[in-house]
């Protein structure tokens, strides 16, 4: 399995603490909340549409909203294929960390 760009794995993070309710606005809420950074539109399509090519998250369409003038939202999902990839990256920082010094970054 290739290895989750540091952007793909914000954002299969953020899929998966939204529970549902992960759309490109709240994906990109979530994420400046959590990070203190402004992320652009594309800086979020970009990455999601490469997971979903690679078949790391799953594209879901919400019934129609009165709000969105009878329009759906493209809701995304974590696929397990998405899940395994994350608990990849997690262990190779894990590991990374782990051999570091503490004293490395004083």
């Amino acid at each position: 399995m290739k290895m989750l760009s540091r952007a793909e794995e914000i954002i299969l993070t953020a899929i998966l603490q939204l529970k549902g309710n992960a759309y490109g606005i709240t994906i990109r809420d979530y994420i400046k909340e959590v990070t203190g950074h402004e992320w652009s539109f594309a800086s979020i399509y970009d990455p999601l549409n490469k997971l979903h090519r690679k078949k790391y998250v799953k594209k879901i369409m919400s019934e129609p909203t009165a709000e969105r003038g009878g329009r759906r939202k493209i809701l995304y999902e974590v696929s397990d294929t998405g899940k395994e990839a994350l608990k990849e990256i997690r262990t190779v920082h894990d590991n990374i960390w782990a051999s570091l010094p503490r004293t490395a970054l004083e």
